[in-house]
């Protein structure tokens, strides 16, 4: 029988960087993963030889010395990792309604961009965009806080926080900002963590925005470059990641879990069990009802989860960047109704309709040039869908009948009538056109309902009434994005905190300073920036596609 000191299930990026601290610290940890490839929602895969990243779209604070720079170094990866700054002018590209705003990187540039366009809001913009980084700060600031003294002033270093905590985000814009286009746009974010104004806590989308204050960053490779540097960092250390991986259940011997037991029967034991599957999947279908307290069972009840999504994998044979498509990420709403257009996506009519009234639209080829092969362009189109509303589909062994076919075609045809808005004609130049569903999600994620952020991001469901790392199970932790915080930085983040509670130290004694770790940043804009292996490397693939 084989024992590990750690045994982690789920390789998303929060399982990951758990295992990268434990090993480092001297653990035998090994990662257990139900798909064909780790990495959870940061995976990246390919079809018909066009790599497709679901989950990982954008990342911020990557410039030096920022936080998720000093993540990434902190954890001993930076080396492994290369980024592109996605266009500076225009990291975010707003198309609400006929008329179009650029976010461009630097919040002191977005005041002066958006009091441009909105020059009777310029007072009003200032105050705002300074209360978001306000409350961003001081958000972070809390945790960080220590001793008697600190604690007794925290009234005093978060009163931006406290003022207005308690309010959704709807509000709060409402005071600040009067122009109902300027708050479509402000709120535009809000995709990031799948809430409308009207339901999203503005502490989160503090953090969020305050997130990609100074531009967006992709990593070489989708997703999956983050993904092959923390496995290289766990095999550094003398961990195992294992793919194909189907935990049955969590194996729990007098309140204490004490290992698991895969679908075909092995047993693997372990003086750790960290689990990166969402509270409901853990607690509900690996551990089982008769092993957790009331409290907890009410607790599990009571949860919501996040909107699950439609993504289409989209290549098309076109030169895109004549319709002046970049790197810059696009959100696509019908009109300035951000709360009517996200009802509207939650409704029933799925695979009616001519186009979805909220999209985002992300060109891979763009943001990863060394991945372009001189031809294809390749674009993941993403919009939030209610689960429930897959009733048809939901329940059923193979739901890959003929219904399902018919519906995906006709969401596909719909998500099509969007990009032709920004493309016209891309229909007659689509080489490949794959849909991935909340079904989709479901399997290979193995997320409750297919969600995307984890736990819905309201009020009562983060900060302290979030999920903890340490659990009511002995030895048994939980990280991910139902924990700390969400996006990949944040899974991350989860992650160390939740090997910090194994060890018994804090998080900032398992982020290592190493001025020998360095990310290598290039501007996917600009080649003039690129080293000479990236122009080779983009060479070699168009030499093997032509």
């Amino acid at each position: 029988m084989q024992e590990f000191d750690t045994i982690i299930i789920g390789s998303g990026v929060g399982g990951l960087s758990t295992a990268i601290c434990l090993a480092r610290a001297g653990q035998k940890v090994l990662v257990l993963e139900q798909h064909y490839v780790p990495g959870g929602w940061s995976h990246s895969f390919t079809l018909k030889g066009q790599r497709f990243s679901p989950g990982v779209h954008y990342v911020g604070l990557l410039d030096e010395g920022q936080s998720t720079d000093k993540l990434y170094r902190g954890l001993g990866i930076a080396n492994d990792m290369v980024f592109f700054r996605m266009n500076k002018d225009a990291y975010e590209h707003c198309l609400i309604g006929d008329k179009s705003f650029d976010l461009p990187a630097g919040v002191d540039n977005l005041k002066k961009r958006l009091s441009s366009h909105f020059p009777h809001e310029e007072k009003n913009i200032n105050e705002y965009l300074t209360l978001v980084q306000r409350v961003s700060y001081e958000l972070q600031l809390i945790p960080k806080l220590k001793g008697f003294w600190q604690n007794i002033t925290v009234p005093f270093r978060t009163k931006h926080f406290g003022k207005f905590a308690l309010f959704p985000l709807k509000k709060v814009v409402g005071w600040h900002v009067k122009d109902p286009i300027l708050k479509a746009v402000l709120n535009i974010q809000c995709g990031d963590h799948g809430l409308s104004p009207n339901r999203a806590c503005f502490p989160v989308h503090c953090s969020v925005m305050s997130h990609y204050f100074d531009g967006g960053f992709y990593p070489m490779g989708g997703g999956g470059g983050i993904v092959k540097a923390m496995t290289n960092g766990i095999k550094r250390h003398g961990g195992e990641v294992r793919v194909k991986q189907n935990v049955k259940n969590i194996i729990i011997e007098n309140k204490k879990a004490v290992g698991v037991q895969l679908e075909n029967g092995d047993r693997i034991m372990a003086k750790n069990i960290v689990s990166n599957a969402d509270p409901s999947i853990t607690y509900l279908n690996l551990i089982g009802k008769e092993h957790i307290s009331k409290s907890l069972l009410k607790k599990l009840e009571k949860t919501k989860y996040s909107v699950t999504s439609l993504i289409l994998f989209l290549t098309l044979d076109l030169d895109v960047t004549q319709f002046q498509i970049d790197s810059g990420n696009i959100w696509m709403m019908k009109d300035e109704n951000d709360d009517a257009n996200f009802e509207h996506l939650m409704s029933d009519t799925i695979a009616t309709g001519d186009s979805f009234p909220a999209v985002f639209i992300s060109c891979t080829t763009l943001k990863d040039p060394a991945s372009f092969n001189g031809r294809y362009h390749n674009f993941e189109i993403v919009t939030y869908v209610n689960y429930d509303h897959m009733s048809d589909f939901n329940g059923l062994d193979d739901y890959h009948n003929e219904e399902y076919k018919k519906f995906k075609e006709k969401v596909v045809d719909k998500l099509m009538n969007n990009v032709e808005k920004i493309i016209p004609n891309a229909k007659q130049h689509i080489i490949q056109a794959e849909l991935g569903t909340p079904k989709t999600n479901e399997f290979y994620i193995n997320s409750t309902k297919g969600n995307v952020y984890g736990t819905e991001k309201t009020l009562n469901q983060v900060g302290p009434f979030s999920y903890k790392n340490k659990t009511e199970i002995e030895n048994l932790f939980l990280c991910g994005a139902c924990t700390l915080s969400h996006g990949v930085t944040g899974a991350t983040h989860s992650g160390v905190a939740a090997a910090a509670t194994i060890l018994g130290c804090t998080p900032d004694d398992l982020l290592i300073e190493d001025e020998n770790q360095k990310i290598r940043i290039y501007d996917a804009e600009d080649q003039t920036t690129w080293p000479e292996w990236v122009h080779t490397k983009r060479t070699d693939k168009i030499r093997k596609f032509v």
